[in-house]
């Protein structure tokens, strides 16, 4: 039976989740920056971030292995709900000043509440991506794919948009009750949502409660998954730079609020390239678009900030952003074909868990890095020297050197990998029609 209309039913929440969870993220990132100005501070806490999703991700695909995904969308709703409250509390009782003391324990008890209501939505995400195998037939499941890359896209826009409005012209606390108000709906709605599941699949058993050994057995059975893995791993850990620098990149150019709406606006850029796949599809080869798309995002990463000019960084973002969810949606639609269903989750959180692991690393290297080195280099009368034939001059250009660096390094990693044994070996198996191990035909586990 084909429940694709439950799994839309499944989209409008993880939409109104999103904008939950996101918006006080992306407010906390605004303020502190502003606050303090340390770009160490960003890529101290977007690195943190980083790191608890890649810790969090076997625990929490082997957890959406283990129970049913209603459940698992439930219980990680509620603790966003719980730890956001908190945080809102700790904010009302501690002195904004001893919150802002970067290391502080008072600033790492406040953003480690926040980072924890937000980190739970890697487990959503996580069982979003089995509802795709679970509720729609493996022919529309590439489309279906864009659809999410699509309500991930408005999430972002809409996030990016109020939490910048709201930090500038509302200040912190108002933003925190917000988001505790707004988390509230979103799990009320999320009770209302069916997500027809009569049994939970376990071909070799029930997995063990943080099932490492079996995400890894699971990853490595089919060939050319583990060098796709690696590939994204490398991808992410040139990618972090993007993380800690491209905040306070912006908030050197523009205000808040115009870098928030700004960000709001393009950020229709998901939506864009998540439409396209929606509507066409990926075609027979994912994985081949999956690397071109990367082509196209590292020429772009290396190119949007060679002048310091908004509008040439807008069309950049926007142009890279509508790349993210092609991008997305082939690595996805190749997992939910060649990983058995049934070992999904575990798939799914291990990849997460070591692909997201390389962004902090860079995160926080680069952090101290253009702090203390590449900015003040780049400001210096050698440097202006020195870079102003490629970057031109302006007070963010070390944050722009770094930038073309990376977009370099991106490029020469992606043509790499077109030459690869294991891109051979995973377009081979993608293709063959036995592909899949085992198949729930998108009508969920027997009953």
């Amino acid at each position: 039976m084909d429940h694709t209309r439950s799994f839309y039913n499944v989209l409008v929440n993880t939409l109104i989740a999103n904008v939950t969870t996101s918006f006080l993220w992306f407010a906390l990132t605004f303020w502190i920056y502003l606050e303090t100005r340390s770009v160490l501070a960003t890529a101290i806490t977007g690195g943190t971030y980083m790191l608890m999703v890649a810790v969090a991700g076997v625990p929490f695909g082997t957890w959406v292995d283990r129970w049913r995904k209603k459940q698992v969308m439930v219980v990680a709703t509620t603790v966003t709900a719980v730890a956001y409250a908190a945080a809102f509390v700790f904010f009302l009782v501690v002195p904004t000043s001893a919150l802002l003391v970067i290391g502080s324990p008072a600033f790492w008890g406040f953003v480690l509440l926040i980072l924890l209501g937000a980190i739970v939505e890697s487990a959503r995400g996580i069982a979003l991506s089995t509802c795709v195998t679970l509720l729609v037939p493996e022919a529309r499941r590439a489309n279906m794919n864009g659809l999410v890359g699509m309500v991930n896209g408005l999430g972002f826009a809409i996030t990016s948009v109020f939490s910048g409005l709201a930090i500038g012209q509302l200040g912190m606390m108002w933003t925190m009750a917000i988001a505790v108000g707004l988390t509230a709906v979103s799990l009320l709605h999320l009770l209302t949502v069916s997500i027809p599941e009569p049994e939970i699949v376990h071909a070799e058993g029930v997995p063990k409660a943080v099932d490492f050994a079996g995400a890894y057995a699971a990853v490595i059975v089919v060939p050319g998954l583990v060098g796709l893995i690696l590939f994204a791993t490398l991808n992410n850990l040139l990618g972090g730079v993007f993380m800690a620098l491209l905040d306070p990149y912006g908030l050197n150019l523009v205000s808040v609020e115009v870098w928030g709406i700004l960000w709001g606006v393009l950020s229709f850029g998901f939506m864009i390239g998540a439409g396209l796949v929606a509507k066409l599809g990926l075609g027979a080869r994912p994985l081949r678009v999956l690397l071109l798309s990367n082509v196209v995002m590292w020429t772009i990463g290396g190119l949007f900030t060679v002048r310091e000019n908004i509008w040439i960084l807008a069309v950049g973002i926007l142009a890279y952003m509508a790349m993210i969810p092609v991008a997305e949606a082939a690595e996805q639609t190749v997992l939910q074909k060649v990983v058995p269903y049934e070992k999904q989750g575990r798939v799914f959180g291990l990849a997460q868990s070591v692909e997201v692991a390389a962004a902090p690393i860079s995160s926080f290297l680069i952090g101290p890095i253009a702090q203390f080195w590449l900015i003040p280099y780049a400001d210096s009368d050698v440097g202006r020297q020195n870079l102003g034939w490629l970057l031109g001059e302006g007070q963010a250009r070390g944050i722009a050197l770094v930038f073309v660096l990376a977009g370099v390094l991106g490029l020469a990693l992606t043509l790499g990998a077109f030459l690869t044994r294991s891109y051979r070996l995973l377009s081979k198996r993608y293709s063959e029609p036995g592909a899949v191990a085992t198949s729930v035909s998108g009508a969920g586990p027997p009953s």
